[in-house]
Formats: C-alpha cells, structure tokens, sequence
C-alpha cells in the first residue's frame, strides 16, 4: 500500500502537524510505503501531484485557522480536486487530522466537514476526520508513551486512525483532548504568551492594549 501524508502546516519546523505525521508513520511503516510530501505554499508541483494521484491512501494534518482550512492549503486543495476529479475511477480514501490551539478537539468538526465536502468534489472516498485539541501540548508528543501521559489519549485516537488506514476503511469522526484539566492548559498557554512578550521586549499588560 502507498500512503501520503501530507503536512500542510506553514511552518518550517516545530509544527504540530509534523509531529502528529511522524506519530502517525511509525504505526504505519510496516509493509507500506510512506511518501511525505509539505506544503507551505499555494501550488503542488505537477509531479507531486502525479505522484499523490497514484497513492492508496492520503492524510492530511493541517492546524486549524479560524475554524477552518490555512488559505495556502485551500489553494493547493483546490488544484488537486481538478487533478484527481479526472480520474472516473479513483478508489483513494482521504484522512485529515486538525490540530487545533483550543483545548476542545470538536471545534475542528467545521474544518473536517470541509474536508469531507472536497472528497466528494475531488472524486475521492472519505475515511475519517480526527480532531486534535491542546496544539500547543503536540511538541511532547515524542517524550510520551501509549500507555502514560498527557498524550496517552492522542496516541490511542492516531491508533484507531492508523487501523481504519490499514484497512481503508471509514469510520466516524474523533474528537480528542490532551489529557489534563482544561484550566491547566489555559494557565500553561498564558504562561507561553508572557514568555513570548518578554522574549521581544515587552511585558505583560502590553498584551490587554487593544490600537
């Protein structure tokens, strides 16, 4: 089986898409060839998309913006609808995982739904939507285990996901949270933005000023 996983973060590294990917491929490596492919811009090459088109299987990891799809990945979207639309035939089964900066992994249901929508348009069969809750926690990702830890639930949800590709088969929409109590993460993430402020020479009621 031939497996994309695309990262359709715009950032250079550090994403939370990629740590989710590489999470992701190491549940999949057995027995199946995994082609990684980023995009940070507004166009897929014509042979990145030759070479997508041949695949089984293609997920998505992208962080959700403002509920819904980065504009960049919206554009390259876009071109790959027309490109596998074409082929009558197609037996691909899409999967997006949507990372999102709330701790609630449901408020990417909008973001998926979209997803779901362009399989359609695209020709492609829908395999499942996974939302990712506490985005800013997926760096730890690497230093957690199945079994333990804050992730413990987000490495059982990319389980399921991994089973459901391995057998191309559909299944319902998962929503997930890190596995700490929703006030916890709120005070961590303030406590990133005052670091933030301070690393650039400001303090923190510089970040309540409203121009």
């Amino acid at each position: 089986m031939k497996i994309a996983l695309i990262n359709g973060s715009p950032k250079h590294k550090n994403s939370s898409s990629g740590n989710l990917l590489k999470l992701l491929s190491s549940k999949l490596q057995e027995k199946n060839a995994i082609e990684e492919y980023i995009l940070r811009t507004t166009e897929i090459s014509s042979n990145d998309l030759e070479q997508i088109s041949k695949c089984n299987v293609i997920v998505f990891a992208f962080p959700l913006y403002v509920d819904g799809i980065p504009s960049h990945l919206l554009r390259c979207l876009y071109q790959m609808e027309k490109y596998l639309s074409s082929d009558k035939n197609n037996e691909i089964y899409v999967y997006a995982i949507v990372n999102a900066g709330f701790y609630e992994g449901k408020q990417a249901s909008i973001a998926i739904e979209m997803m779901k929508n362009w399989a359609e348009k695209a020709n492609v069969k829908w395999g499942q939507g996974i939302g990712i809750g506490g985005g800013g926690m997926m760096s730890m990702i690497d230093k957690s285990t199945d079994s333990q830890g804050p992730m413990k639930s987000v490495h059982t949800t990319l389980t399921a996901l991994a089973n459901n590709i391995l057998l191309c088969k559909s299944s319902n929409e998962i929503y997930t949270s890190p596995g700490i109590p929703r006030i916890v993460y709120k005070i961590g993430g303030e406590m990133g933005w005052r670091q933030a402020a301070k690393k650039n020479g400001l303090k923190t009621k510089d970040l309540f000023i409203i121009k």
